[in-house]
C-alpha cells in the first residue's frame, strides 16, 4: 500500500513514534525551563480577579471607542470637505 511506503515507516510506528515524543515532552516540562513558573502560579483571588476583568473591560472598550470613532470620522468628515 502507498501509506505504508511513506519514508519507511507504517502509520502504526509513525504513531507510536509520535506518542512517545508526546509523552517525554509531558514528562519533562515540569523539569525544563518551565519548571519555577509552574512551582510560583497559584490561582487568583478573587480582588485579582475583579481587577483584570476591570482592566480587561476598560482597554475592551477603548479600543471599541477608538474604532468607532475612526468610523464616523471616515464616514462624517469627507463630505465635509467637498
Amino acid at each position: 500500500m502507498w501509506f505504508r511506503r511513506v519514508v519507511g515507516m507504517d502509520i502504526v510506528q509513525k504513531s507510536w513514534e509520535l506518542q512517545r515524543r508526546i509523552e517525554n515532552w509531558y514528562r519533562s516540562f515540569g523539569r525544563g525551563k518551565y519548571s519555577r513558573i509552574l512551582k510560583m502560579a497559584r490561582k487568583p483571588k478573587m480582588d485579582e480577579y475583579v481587577k483584570i476583568l476591570e482592566i480587561s473591560g476598560a482597554g475592551l472598550l477603548l479600543i471599541g471607542f477608538l474604532g468607532f470613532t475612526i468610523y464616523l470620522l471616515w464616514k462624517y468628515v469627507p463630505s465635509l470637505f467637498s
